[in-house]
């Protein structure tokens, strides 16, 4: 197993020891030769492990380590909403805009915070701190419109709660500092 591929910058993508026995275990969850079923767990802690996105340098260690062509970890990374291709800020809202959210008015969430931050679906504010991401169906049709901060859900959403939503994560932020 590799443990190391070469970043633009001369530096290499490594993950941890720590991070690389997990991998492992997670490998050998499954029989000799399919591990390539092992790609989105390992997709989780490379992410989890390397800023929070995936360069194509992490996408190519993780074949690496798979024993994988490049091309299907990226076929994995691109077509699920979970993946960060690039980098995100601190609070990533992820905002569902499927059927049910867009007509219980996510569009209009997702206007509001373009007007409230400044920043349109993929980008992450100046300041690093929020990224705006729209998503497909994340399973709560029941309470939209909504959408995922970490690993909550936030529903039913208003201009009100979306304000309340910036000023908590902003006060988060500012404790952790």
């Amino acid at each position: 197993m590799l443990q190391n591929s070469p970043l633009g910058d001369g530096s290499m993508v490594k993950f941890s020891d720590n991070k690389l026995k997990e991998v492992e275990q997670i490998i050998q969850r499954y029989p000799e030769g399919k591990q390539k079923s092992a790609l989105i767990p390992v997709l989780h802690l490379a992410q989890e492990e390397f800023g929070g996105w995936l360069s194509a340098e992490t996408m190519d260690y993780v074949a690496s380590v798979l024993n994988l062509q490049p091309i299907e970890v990226y076929e994995v990374a691109t077509f699920y909403s979970m993946y960060n291709l690039k980098p995100v800020g601190r609070y990533l809202f992820e905002v569902c805009q499927t059927g049910p959210c867009m007509l219980n008015g996510s569009d209009n969430i997702i206007k509001y915070i373009f007007e409230k931050l400044g920043i349109k679906p993929g980008e992450t504010t100046t300041d690093g701190m929020f990224t705006l991401k729209t998503v497909e169906c994340l399973g709560a049709c029941g309470y939209a419109p909504m959408m995922q901060l970490g690993k909550n859900f936030r529903e039913h959403l208003t201009k009100e709660k979306v304000d309340a939503i910036i000023d908590e994560c902003r006060k988060n932020a500012a404790e952790r500092n």
